[in-house]
């Protein structure tokens, strides 16, 4: 007898569980419906920076693997003018320290036996920069560096 009303009183406790978690998604569900979902939107200078991580990804590779460096990418020059998500960012520091990774970024090009040199410089440049501006992405930018 004893086993049967622990069996229900287990089976009980499982639909009061069951109840309260369907109650409490119903409740979240609406309060959903009743806020207007927003799609995040990223900047220009937040889809520039993302396509020349991309782009320093594959030239990394190419400079371990000690093939051709290829030609500049003309479009990291956008850096200058790309919106930035808070225009108030746009400053001289940010001026400079874009001026010093564009600058390293055109060495690998010009000088491809100090490719690694001026690479892991146009890294640099970007923590640099991270430090004071956004430190989110400072963890993946260190991964660029060349060993």
């Amino acid at each position: 007898m004893k086993k049967y009303m622990l069996l229900f009183g287990f089976f009980l406790l499982i639909a009061c569980a069951n109840k309260s978690e369907k109650a409490a998604c119903a409740s979240d569900a609406s309060d959903k419906k009743k806020k207007n979902f927003e799609m995040y939107q990223m900047s220009e200078m937040a889809l520039l920076m993302e396509q020349m991580y991309v782009d320093n990804q594959l030239l990394k590779e190419r400079i371990n693997k000690g093939d051709t460096i290829g030609k500049f990418p003309n479009h990291f020059l956008q850096i200058h003018k790309a919106v930035m998500t808070d225009e108030s960012e746009n400053d001289a520091f940010f001026d400079e320290q874009a001026a010093l990774f564009i600058k390293s970024q055109e060495l690998i090009y010009e000088d491809p036996k100090n490719a690694k040199e001026h690479f892991n410089n146009g890294v640099s440049a970007c923590v640099r920069c991270h430090e004071v501006k956004c430190g989110g992405p400072i963890p993946k930018i260190k991964k660029l560096y060349i060993k």
